[in-house]
Formats: C-alpha cells, structure tokens, sequence
C-alpha cells in the first residue's frame, strides 16, 4: 500500500462511482481508480449494457447492483450509506464515463487534510481547444447563478460530479430528487446546514463530440432542474436563509457569552490576587496557591460551562501526573491553547511571547505567577527556571513559537531543547487538536467543536540524543512526530 492509499484508508476516505451504461470506460476507470485507492464501491444503477457483467468480473470493489434504473441521485444515496456501513468517514465521487481523472484524488486527499469538515468540490479546468457546447456552458451558468441565489455563497463548477463529501455531516440530509440535479440539491442543502464548501481545481477530459456517452435529456431534465430550481429558491426563503441567520445568531450568542464570562472572571479574579499578593510577602506558598486558582480557572472554563457548544476531552494512557519536573510542548493554534496544559497541574510556569506578557487583561496575573518571557532570550531566564525547577515546576513551551493559521504543525524552534539539555530533563509531549477550529488564528468568533488533547510518554534525556546530536535535529525530528501524531488524532476524530 503506498503512502496516499494508507492516508487514504486511515483517514477513512472512499471511492463511490454511479454508473449507467459505461460499459466502454468504466474498466478503465475503476482500473485506475484502484491504483489511487484501495476502498472503491461501485454503484451499478440498472445498467442495460454490458456494465454489470464487467464490473462482477472485477476484483477488489464493492459492487452495488440492482435492475432497476433509479437516477444518479438514488446511486449515490445507496453508496452514501454503505460507505456508512462499511465505516468510512468520507466519499469522494467521480464519474463513470472518463470525464475525471482518478489521478486526482491525491489532490482531494490533501484539500480534505487542509479542510476535514468541508464539502471538496472539484472545479474542472477545461483544455482551451475543449469543444463544449453552448447548452453546457449555459447549464453550467445557469446552475451557478441559482446556487448562488439560494445559498448566497459563490462556487465556479456546481454541475461538476467530481466530490469529496464528509458523510456525517450529511446524514441528516435527504435528496428531494433521485436523479441528475440531486448533486446540486446536496451542496444547496449542505450550504444551509453550514458545512464549509471548498473547490479544488481538477483535470477533465471532454472527448469529441462523436465520443460522448450522455444521459442528459436536455428537454425533460431541464424542465426538472427549473422545477427543483422554483423549490429551492422557495425553501430559501422559509428555511435556508432563517437557518443561515439563526446560526449566526446563536453563534453571536456564544461568543458573547464566553468574552463576557472571560472579562467578568478577570474583573472579579484580577483585584483579588492583586490584594492577595500585596498584603506580605509574596512566598513560595503564596506563589503556589496562585497557581492552583489558575487551574481551576481553567478547569471551570473547559470543563464547566466557560464556551457552551465546545466539548472537552483527553487522553493520558501513561497516566502522567506531572510530579516530576519536566518541558511540556505542545502545538500552538489559538489563544485557547494555553487552558489545556495549565489545567492539568498547578506547578506549571509557561514561556510567554512580548504580548502576551504585557497583556493588560491577564498580563499581571502570569507575572504574579512567574511566567518567563523569552522576547529577550532564553539565556536571560535561564537561572530563574532553575530555580523554578528545583521547587518542582514544569516548563511549558510552544515549539512552534507563533500560532497556526489553518491548525498545521509550523517549524519547531531549538528552544524547548536547549532548555531540557541544560537542565537535564524529560519532554512530554501534548497534542492538540480542535483549538484553532473553535478559536481561528484571524478568527473573531467562537464555534462549536471539541478541544482534546494526548499526553504522550515521557522522552528522557538519553532518548531524545536518539531524535538527533543537535538541537536543532531534535527540534525537526519532533516537528515530523507532531505532524504524525496530530494526522492520527484527527482521523480519530472525524471517524467517530
């Protein structure tokens, strides 16, 4: 199995191919669609040609099969569920005819890990010397044009059968109609439920005039899509754009209410350890005890009630209790991340950036708890962690420095293991996932999600010259751990 069908597999993707009367090219394409992907269903829709016979004869593909010609909407429906059934997470779609490229699905494969929630529709680039019809080109627009009304979002290419589709997230979606215009009537509907819709630029291969195998019926199945057209716009009306507009609200709502709980636990929070902190000295205990309120702070915000639609888990199988001192890393995605890690022991210290230090809203709170800014360098503060150190506290560091936009795993910086190579200790390293889907890097509103992380084993100073002699080996050597540890949290995710 090479690199892109185990990807593939462990992501939970699949191949579903309608197809009616292809008996001149569905070989080849199943063929090379096999050559892509491993998990391929084939859905035969009453075909009268030699279609079924070749496709029982083939090897390798699950093959749905039936009398009856029921429409392409019906043979997707069927293979919808069976990939359900069969426990797969996504179904890229493509025709049967040779119109698309198998070749491509890499491309869908690689969209699908930059956006896992999101419809992946595949937007043809048609060769300049194409000879398309104008009814084509027309069908094309026209399909655009009312999508657009509907939904109020833009796609290039609504007509193309060439698809990624996230299959929970259609579950609850049902087709209205069974044949050709029930691929336009998924995005409508899929538009309104909120799923995301990404195009993907693919090949096509538009044969000669001549060559074309096509069970468009320009009349009645135009008649049909006017009439589906009508009940959209209508439904629009009375349920899409109300629905778009409640979601908007609601999510408003949420984040509202998480900035004012936010402000309101600073205004009450802030003053009080302001008065605690000044009254005496300001001792180990003391110290300590601010350390254990921003435990529980942050247990009250994930666990409680801090962001309503947002759930929280984790995973420890070592059981790490933090006891002995050690560097935690983890990935950085959002201002969220920080609640995860100083939730799970009060004897924590956290390496901060400039901003974050001057924050005018927390900024004297971290200070108070001898959180280290490292704007001026890591020698600088070196001594103070020692001692840090010697008390039992852990270091917290985030490797990559700055947040991710799009929640990818950026370079590592040499940080985290200068500072456990001078002080001799382990890493334990923190995956974390769903942060920066909940709170985006250029994002101002909250949405719903989950946030989990994965306590992964201890590495100990003599395994982590394993990862390199360098730091800066350790620090890339890591990054390729992190990026293979956050793809296998993810597919966990979605194929729940």
């Amino acid at each position: 199995m090479n690199n892109s069908k185990a990807l593939l597999h462990n992501r939970g993707i699949c191949v579903v191919i309608p197809t009616y009367n292809n008996s001149g090219t569905i070989v080849d394409v199943v063929q090379r669609t096999l050559a892509q992907c491993d998990d391929v269903i084939v859905v035969c829709d009453g075909s009268t040609d030699a279609t079924r016979q070749l496709l029982e004869n083939m090897k390798d593909i699950t093959l749905i099969a039936y009398e009856k010609n029921a429409g392409k909407g019906k043979a997707l429906k069927l293979g919808f569920q069976k990939a359900r059934e069969m426990g797969f997470a996504f179904a890229i779609t493509l025709d049967a005819d040779g119109q698309h490229f198998p070749e491509d699905i890499p491309c869908f494969l690689r969209a699908n890990q930059r956006h896992p929630e999101a419809v992946i529709v595949g937007e043809r680039k048609f060769p300049e010397d194409c000879e398309r019809s104008s009814g084509s080109i027309f069908a094309n627009a026209f399909s655009n044009f009312w999508f657009a009304v509907q939904t109020g979002r833009h796609l290039s290419d609504t007509q193309t059968g060439y698809r990624l589709y996230p299959l929970k997230r259609l579950s609850a979606l049902s087709f209205l109609t069974s044949r050709y215009e029930a691929e336009l009537e998924l995005l409508v509907f899929a538009s309104w439920a909120g799923v995301p819709l990404v195009s993907e630029p693919i090949n096509v291969y538009y044969p000669p005039q001549h060559e074309r195998v096509s069970h468009f019926r320009p009349k009645m199945d135009f008649a049909r899509i006017s009439v589906l057209n009508t009940i959209l716009c209508l439904l629009a009306v009375v349920y899409g754009y109300p629905r778009c507009l409640i979601r908007f609200v609601l999510k408003a709502l949420r984040t509202a209410y998480s900035l004012s709980f936010f402000l309101l636990a600073m205004a009450v929070v802030t003053p009080f350890i302001a008065i605690y902190m000044c009254v005496g000295k300001k001792t180990d205990r003391k110290r300590f005890n601010l350390h254990r309120i921003i435990q529980f702070m942050s247990r009250v915000v994930l666990k409680v009630h801090g962001i309503p639609g947002v759930r929280y888990s984790e995973s420890n199988p070592q059981c790490e209790t933090f006891q002995r001192p050690a560097v935690i890393i983890s990935n950085h995605q959002s201002h969220l991340d920080l609640m995860p890690l100083l939730m799970q022991t009060p004897k924590i210290v956290v390496l901060t950036n400039k901003w974050v230090w001057n924050n005018p809203f927390y900024g004297y709170l971290i200070r108070c708890a001898e959180f280290m800014p490292v704007y001026q360098g890591i020698d600088k503060v070196m001594p103070h962690l020692r001692q840090l150190v010697e008390k039992g506290y852990s270091i917290a560091v985030y490797p990559e420095g700055t947040r991710s936009v799009d929640c990818s795993i950026g370079r590592f910086h040499q940080g985290a293991f200068n500072i456990a190579q001078s002080l001799g200790l382990d890493i334990i390293p923190i995956i974390l996932y769903g942060a920066g889907k909940v709170l985006p890097k250029k994002g101002h509103s909250l949405n719903k999600g989950e946030i989990r992380i994965e306590i992964d084993p201890r590495i100990t100073p003599q395994q982590l010259q394993t990862l390199g002699s360098t730091t800066r080996e350790q620090a890339s050597n890591m990054r390729q751990y992190y990026k293979r540890r956050y793809e296998e949290v993810e597919e966990e995710i979605i194929k729940r």
